[in-house]
């Protein structure tokens, strides 16, 4: 493991009460530490991501990620349809977060967070790895994501209002 990656990893462990725990965790993939000490964590839906992104594919979307929440890190839970994503955020983020619709995890709560060179499916990975301790995205930068995931949901028309307004158009 080179310098930075460790320094990444031992920033992610410290979150841990038992650091040395995390470290072994990390050994086999997923280590579960709590949010509210190092860093907090804002649950995303895949679809206001994809949505804010107006993209489904998953390199794409981590391209996205790069530009919009530059020198952050996202966990993309990628088991099934890639249900979740969840941004880290600096510790304190609760107490101020107030998107409609999603959710600031309360500090405390236990986060699967992937060792920093997971990086694709399958399982919980990193859509934007930590490149440096402190790999944290800005509130407001996310905010502004899920507002502009939000409003690209609503703008687009489900099949039910396709079908809907072409029937309304046929005699």
């Amino acid at each position: 493991m080179n310098e930075a990656a460790r320094t990444v990893t031992d920033w992610l462990a410290s979150a841990h009460p038992v650091p040395a725990q995390a470290r072994r965790e990390f050994d086999v993939g997923i280590a579960l530490v709590p949010t509210g000490e190092k860093f907090d964590a804002i649950r995303l839906p895949a679809t206001v991501v994809r949505a804010a992104a107006r993209t489904e594919d998953p390199d794409a979307v981590a391209a996205f990620l790069a530009t919009t929440l530059p020198g952050g890190a996202v966990i993309h839970d990628a088991y099934g349809i890639g249900v979740w994503y969840y941004a880290l955020v600096p510790p304190g983020t609760y107490a101020n977060w107030q998107a409609p619709g999603v959710e600031c995890l309360r500090p405390g709560t236990w986060l699967g967070v992937p060792r920093p060179d997971l990086t694709a499916r399958p399982g919980p990975h990193w859509a934007l790895p930590p490149h440096t301790a402190d790999s944290v995205c800005a509130a407001h930068a996310l905010a502004d994501l899920v507002t502009r995931g939000q409003n690209s949901l609503r703008q687009t028309p489900t099949p039910t209002q396709t079908s809907t307004s072409t029937s309304e158009r046929t005699p």
